[in-house]
C-alpha cells in the first residue's frame, strides 16, 4: 500500500485526485442579511448541499460532512478558516469579522479527527483559504486582498518553511470593495497542472504571468459566466471538475479540452452567499 493509500490527510496540489474533503452542512439560523447572503430558502439550501456532497462521492471522493454551526451563516463554506498541508493543519485568523468563529470549530474537528494542527495566525495576521492556490508541490500561491494581509502572509510563509514549501504572492484588485469577497479562487481555478480557467479582468498581472511561464493553457471566463461563478471550478483529479450549473460556454471549453464536467445546482448554496464548489470544500487528503 502507498503512503498516500494509507494516508488520513496531507494536501500539496490543487488539482492532484482528490481523494478525501471536508465540507460542512449549512446553517439553519442566524443572520443572513448581516453576512450578506440574498435570502436563501433555508429547505433548498440544505437539498442543494445534500446533493452536492452526492456529486463528490459519486465522483469518488471520501467525503466527511460536519454538523452545522448555527449562528455562522458563512461556516457551510469550509475551505476559507483552515488549509491542511503534507504535516497537518493551519487554523487562520479570518478577514471577515462576522467569521471569526469558524477556525476554532474547525480546530475541534481537525483534533477529533487525527488531523494535527501545526499553528495558527495570531496578532494582526488575516488570512482565508480562498486566498491560496498550490502552483506546484512547493509553491503555494497567495492573494493579497481585503481578506489576507501581509502579517497572515508573513506568518504563513514562516509556517510553510518548516514543511520545505514557499509562498508566491500576488495583488488582488480593489474591485467591489472591503465589504465584498474577492478571493483569488474567484478569478482563478486549476484544471490540470497545464490547463487553468481564469477572468482576466480581474487576474493580477503577476499571475498571469506566473501560469505563462508555467505553460499553463488559459481557459477565459467572459463577463456574463463570471457573475454566475464559471471561473469557480473545483478540480476532483486532473481534467475531471465540478462546476456551477447554468455556464455553457465555459462548460463547453473545458470539455472541449477533454475535461469530464460534473455539474450541480447552486441557486441557493452558492450565488445567494458567493461560495462556489471551491468554497464548500476542505480538501484533507490530495495526490
Amino acid at each position: 500500500m502507498s503512503s498516500t493509500e494509507s494516508a488520513t490527510f496531507g494536501v500539496r496540489s490543487t488539482t492532484a485526485p482528490l481523494r478525501r474533503v471536508l465540507l460542512r452542512r449549512p446553517a439553519v439560523s442566524g443572520d443572513f442579511t448581516a453576512a450578506q447572503w440574498r435570502s436563501p430558502d433555508p429547505a433548498l439550501l440544505a437539498d442543494q448541499h445534500s446533493r452536492f456532497v452526492e456529486v463528490l462521492a459519486a465522483a469518488g471522493c471520501v467525503v466527511e460532512v460536519a454538523e452545522p454551526a448555527d449562528g455562522l451563516v458563512d461556516a457551510c463554506y469550509v475551505r476559507d478558516p483552515a488549509m491542511v498541508t503534507s504535516g497537518g493543519a493551519i487554523l487562520f485568523d479570518m478577514g471577515k469579522s462576522s467569521r471569526r468563529g469558524e477556525p476554532e470549530l474547525l480546530g475541534s474537528w481537525f483534533a477529533a479527527n487525527g488531523i494535527p494542527v501545526l499553528g495558527r495566525l495570531s496578532g494582526a495576521a488575516r488570512a482565508e483559504g480562498g486566498d491560496m492556490v498550490w502552483l506546484d508541490e512547493n509553491t503555494l500561491l497567495v492573494g493579497r486582498s481585503y481578506r489576507t494581509n501581509d502579517e497572515g502572509i508573513r506568518q504563513l510563509s514562516a509556517l510553510l518553511a518548516d514543511e520545505g514549501a514557499r509562498v508566491e504572492a500576488v495583488d488582488l484588485p480593489h474591485d467591489r470593495g472591503p465589504e465584498h469577497v474577492l478571493h483569488l479562487m474567484s478569478v482563478l481555478s486549476p484544471v490540470a497542472p497545464d490547463l487553468a480557467v481564469v477572468y482576466p479582468p480581474l487576474a493580477p498581472v503577476r499571475l498571469l504571468q506566473l501560469l505563462r511561464e508555467r505553460g499553463v493553457e488559459l481557459v477565459a471566463v467572459d463577463d456574463e459566466e463570471y457573475r454566475a461563478m464559471a471561473c469557480n471550478v473545483l478540480a476532483v483529479r486532473p481534467r475531471e471538475v465540478v462546476m456551477l450549473q447554468g455556464n455553457p460556454r465555459t462548460e463547453a471549453a473545458l470539455r472541449e479540452r477533454g475535461c469530464v464536467v460534473h455539474t450541480y445546482d447552486g441557486s441557493e448554496i452558492s450565488l445567494k452567499g458567493d461560495g462556489g464548489p471551491t468554497c464548500l470544500t476542505l480538501p484533507l487528503l490530495c495526490g
